[in-house]
């Protein structure tokens, strides 16, 4: 076992794995390790979902768009964030579920990183490479179907794990001064930004790293891409605080998909409807001599009117 310290000195996230399982014994290892994880409250709020199935490791690859390893490394996980078995926990004592929803997502995607990295510190400890996959996002509706994911699961991130082919050379990190900082937040000058692209410029085959932080994080970018799709699933996944999950649901046969309230209203605007109107336990929409109501809270209540403004009505 490899000692920490050198370990960070030269681990480098591995893409290239030979066709080789784990060693016998070290499976066992990861998940004990992963389990060892700090977690909140005691909740354990995450699992680990191992992938054996060669034709779903193919398909989750594919949806997270054609990362080869994720179909090469001896293993490959997804980590999850996880409510729902904390929520059969609770309920199986007779408890009653409290309404948390974003603090739900807080602490179960941290439990489910902290786990994951644990398993992913055990793993390269025992000589063993990895490589994290952000792309399960790209795909992550159907990603969740094919897992069969139920309300309060949502993945966070894939895990390969396997022997390397390929050991690449450690990537370069951003000076430490712009990372730690104490006691109070500090605003990088101008200067230090600029020596943070230096620093960083090797990362990239052009010598630019903001072509990186360009194609990934601006306008148009990939995170605005994955944006819309992650709401949806963790809002559809009872993640969001004025969206019941199962109005949401029961909208989707007309098409209609949202992840936060002003998206709803924004769909029905779109939809033809002239106003939304709210009031106090009441949403109102509104077009051209019809009005259709839905009481409640304001999610639900704009849920419930558009469920009756779809509904088949009787001639009059």
């Amino acid at each position: 076992m490899r000692d920490l310290f050198e370990l960070y000195q030269h681990r480098a996230s591995v893409r290239k794995f030979k066709p080789e399982p784990l060693r016998e014994g070290d499976l066992e290892k990861l998940l004990f390790a992963a389990q060892r994880a700090p977690t909140d409250a005691t909740a354990q709020m995450y699992t680990i979902l191992r992938i054996t199935d060669r034709s779903l490791r193919r398909e989750i690859a594919r949806l997270a768009n054609n990362d080869e390893h994720v179909q090469t490394a001896a293993e490959f996980f997804l980590i999850l964030a996880d409510v729902h078995r904390l929520q059969r926990l609770v309920e199986h004592r007779g408890g009653r579920w409290g309404h948390w929803p974003r603090t739900a997502a807080h602490f179960s995607t941290v439990d489910a990183v902290l786990a994951g990295s644990a398993l992913a510190t055990m793993a390269e400890s025992l000589g063993y490479g990895i490589c994290w996959i952000g792309g399960v996002l790209n795909g992550i509706q159907e990603i969740s179907e094919l897992c069969r994911l139920p309300e309060g699961v949502f993945p966070v991130a894939g895990l390969c794990v396997g022997i390397p082919e390929v050991i690449p050379a450690p990537r370069p990190r951003l000076p430490r001064e712009l990372v730690v900082h104490e006691n109070t937040y500090r605003e990088p000058e101008p200067a230090e930004l600029d020596r943070a692209f230096e620093a960083m410029r090797p990362i990239t085959r052009s010598g630019d790293w903001y072509k990186v932080l360009e194609r990934y994080f601006t306008s148009g970018g990939t995170m605005e891409e994955r944006e819309s799709r992650y709401q949806r699933l963790v809002a559809r996944h009872g993640f969001d605080p004025d969206l019941p999950a199962e109005g949401l649901k029961r909208l989707e046969p007309h098409g209609i998909h949202a992840g936060s309230l002003g998206e709803l209203i924004e769909r029905a605007l779109a939809e033809g409807y002239r106003s939304v109107l709210f009031r106090r336990g009441v949403v109102w929409l509104e077009r051209e001599a019809e009005a259709f109501r839905g009481e409640g809270k304001p999610g639900e209540a704009i849920i419930r009117a558009f469920l009756d403004a779809l509904s088949p009505k009787e001639p009059r």
